[in-house]
């Protein structure tokens, strides 16, 4: 084997004699450079080699003069930059601003050839000696000896001023000229921007806006001052956008939403005829619409709008469900509801964004006002019967949910829906048993929505009164199947009623006439022989029934009648005239509900079938009765309606109030006993709140029934207080 080579290493030693150097060398050199600073300030660069200046430069670094020439390169700079100063301080009027922007201008062409010039040390003798660069210094020394000389300095800021104030006030300004000077104090750094114009710019806009809102408020409505705001924010927008830093939008809209807006909220929203109240009033969703836009940029804009809204909203509300006059017609006081939510739905949707927070307000307020009104929950049964009855007729499927819609939008505001669903059953089993219910897709309609907000056991009851109609028309198909000799004669159509699904009713005995008396007892024993364990009443003070009728010269007409006034007309069969008495006394009709069966047949003008003596507008026993042989009308078909009231009497009233206060016994027990199944030992105050919160999805609990319930749930051994915390219930399993 070879033995390796050795491995050579080689090294480059520096020269072993020093290179010597002119002594004057510098400062020649140093002579040629200035004087190029020179030719090239006063615009006389063209003749210059920049190659041979660049490596004069770029010799004098390599020999260690770099200090040299970057001391003598500020002082020559400056020494221009003084001369230039002086130029543009001598410079009269309006020409200030263009003499500066033009030295400016200049002075960064020279530093750019500058740069060049010196790029050499830019790159190295800086960088190493961490001083400024040529450019960077080349600003500093325009900032210190051109911005911050004292003339120039405050001439530069109060013309940057005026001019900003001419422009306000209408005039026309030079913007590039104003863009490039602003421009000029960004490169100069943002601290020069900010200290030389942006922090006075800001405290002049303020005492500028300051005194135009106070101007604007004086002699403008609300409307008016809103423009005027809106516009002023546009410009100040396009201002930053034409010639300021865009870093001071934020800081000038500032000012004018505090000085224009913030500092004037209340005044504006409670100005006097034009103020929010009027807006809302008069519908003028575009100043609304900009009051939103404008009040949404201040701290608690919003909130303002929304408590002087929901203040005048209650307060109208308010007013209009205590008024008399206002209750007289149930139908037309939830329509009037109705009417008013849809104009501040309006109002919110195309004036203020659709907020969220503005329709809770809403939602609250209307909340807060329908249950002033006791009788609510009949006002919107009664409004929802019109509608079912006759209101919905030529109505498309759509409009139908429309107004079904709202109707369950009033619903959810009441507090006592159980009353609701009370009326509500008495007043759909009234539609159901007269046949008047305009479309039963829209009847079943309801009670699913229904049935969505409240569940199951709210509209069980009314879902079995549909049944009973379908197993009712079942029913006398088979009954008249089964008497094929019924063909003949009177007919009957009988509604069966399970008794837990509709209203409860008085049954009330009435002597029917002979022939249908014989026709119900048919009736009842095909019905009760073809099921077991069943028991049949009869409700004649519910049914109806179509009679033919021939008067005096012989004109025929059919009469759609209550049960009760069959009863009493078929009488006129066998007598010409009888008393109050006697037909009370053949009949057996209660006496109210036959005055106001009486009073329908011969007071009502155009369907006055019978005449009374004396004449007079009431009913009383002393009267008696005859066939109105001069009966006329240009129907054949004659509906004659019972007379009676549209809302309760007040006794009614206070039955209703009774039953619902009974049946909610039983479901706040329910709840009570729920709750402590799972809590165990709960305080009486928790108790109270826990039951509230559980039942009020269906009415408002009273707390002092709570408590009965409570005593009535420790009795019957359910709950036992705690021995030494009286206050304490124990749930006894």
């Amino acid at each position: 084997m070879s033995n390796p080579q050795k491995k050579r290493n080689f090294q480059i030693e520096a020269f072993k004699h020093r290179v010597a150097v002119d002594p004057k060398y510098a400062d020649k050199t140093w002579k040629v450079l200035e004087h190029a600073i020179h030719k090239i300030y006063n615009h006389n660069a063209s003749g210059l080699s920049f190659e041979e200046l660049y490596r004069n430069a770029y010799t004098m670094v390599l020999h260690k003069f770099g200090e040299k020439l970057y001391v003598g390169l500020i002082t020559s700079i400056t020494a221009h930059l003084k001369k230039i100063s002086k130029s543009i301080e001598d410079v009269q009027g309006g020409l200030f601003l263009e003499e500066l922007n033009r030295k400016w201008n200049e002075h960064n062409k020279a530093l750019q050839m500058i740069r060049d010039i010196f790029m050499y040390m830019d790159r190295t003798f800086i960088p190493s000696t961490r001083k400024t660069s040529v450019h960077e210094m080349g600003l500093i020394l325009w900032r210190n000896h051109a911005i911050y000389y004292s003339n120039i300095r405050t001439r530069l800021l109060n013309t940057l001023l005026e001019l900003v104030h001419r422009e306000r006030t209408g005039d026309v300004i030079n913007r590039g000229l104003m863009r490039n000077i602003i421009k000029m104090l960004m490169d100069l750094g943002s601290s020069v921007y900010q200290g030389e114009f942006e922090q006075q710019f800001l405290e002049v806009s303020a005492e500028f806006y300051k005194g135009e809102s106070q101007k604007f408020i004086e002699c403008c409505d609300c409307g008016e001052y809103l423009k005027k705001a809106e516009k002023r924010l546009n410009e100040e927008m396009e201002r930053v956008a034409h010639y300021l830093d865009g870093k001071s939008e934020a800081k000038i809209t500032n000012v004018v939403e505090k000085e224009m807006i913030e500092n004037h909220m209340l005044t504006l929203v409670h100005m006097e005829n034009s103020g929010l109240v009027k807006m809302l009033l008069d519908d003028r969703y575009e100043d609304l619409g900009r009051m939103y836009t404008l009040f949404r940029r201040v701290p608690n804009g919003l909130l303002t709008i929304r408590e002087v809204m929901t203040s005048h909203i209650r307060e109208i509300g308010k007013q209009f469900v205590t008024d008399p006059e206002k209750l007289k017609d149930p139908v037309e006081f939830v329509q009037r509801l109705l009417d008013e939510k849809d104009k501040y739905d309006r109002v919110i949707n195309l004036a203020f964004n659709n907020d969220k927070t503005f329709q809770n307000a809403l939602n609250s307020s209307f909340e807060y006002f329908i249950n002033l009104n006791a009788r609510s929950p009949e006002f919107i049964s009664l409004f929802v019967d019109d509608k079912l009855r006759k209101g919905l007729k030529g109505f498309s499927e759509e409009d139908v949910e429309v107004i079904l819609d709202k109707v369950m939008m009033l619903f959810r505001y009441l507090q006592e829906k159980d009353v609701f669903e009370k009326y509500y059953k008495q007043h759909s089993s009234k539609r159901l048993l007269s046949g008047k219910t305009v479309s039963d897709d829209a009847e079943r309609s309801l009670i699913v929505k229904l049935k969505t907000e409240c569940g199951y056991q709210f509209t069980s009851k009314l879902e079995g009164m549909f049944t009973d109609m379908k197993t009712s028309h079942d029913t006398m198909q088979g009954f008249y199947a089964s008497h094929p000799e019924l063909g003949e004669g009177p007919t009957l159509t009988v509604q069966v009623l399970t008794t837990g699904s509709w209203p409860t009713q008085p049954t009330v005995t009435c002597n029917l006439p002979a022939e249908m008396s014989t026709l119900c007892e048919k009736f009842r024993s095909y019905y009760l022989g073809t099921r077991t364990g069943r028991r049949l009443s009869w409700q004649t003070n519910m049914g109806t029934a179509d009679i033919k009728a021939t008067f005096g010269k012989g004109q025929k007409h059919e009469l759609n009648v209550s049960t009760y006034q069959m009863c009493v007309l078929m009488l006129f069969n066998n007598s010409d005239r009888l008393s109050y008495k006697e037909i009370e006394q053949a009949t057996e009709i209660p006496a109210s509900d036959l005055k106001r069966c009486l009073q329908s047949l011969a007071l009502v003008k155009g369907k006055n079938v019978l005449r009374k003596e004396p004449v007079s507008k009431d009913v009383v026993e002393e009267d008696a009765f005859f066939v109105n042989d001069k009966f006329v009308s240009k129907f054949y078909k004659v509906k004659i309606g019972t007379i009676v009231a549209q809302k309760e009497s007040e006794p009614e009233k206070q039955e209703t109030r009774q039953r619902v206060e009974e049946d909610r016994k039983p479901q706040i027990e329910a709840a009570i006993v729920r709750i402590m199944k799972s809590r165990r030992v709960l305080d009486h105050n928790n108790i109270i709140t826990e039951v509230t919160k559980l039942l009020q999805s269906r009415f408002l609990a009273n707390p002092t029934e709570i408590k009965k319930r409570i005593e009535s749930l420790i009795e019957r051994d359910f709950l036992e207080r705690d021995n030494v915390d009286r206050k304490l219930y124990r749930y006894l399993a």
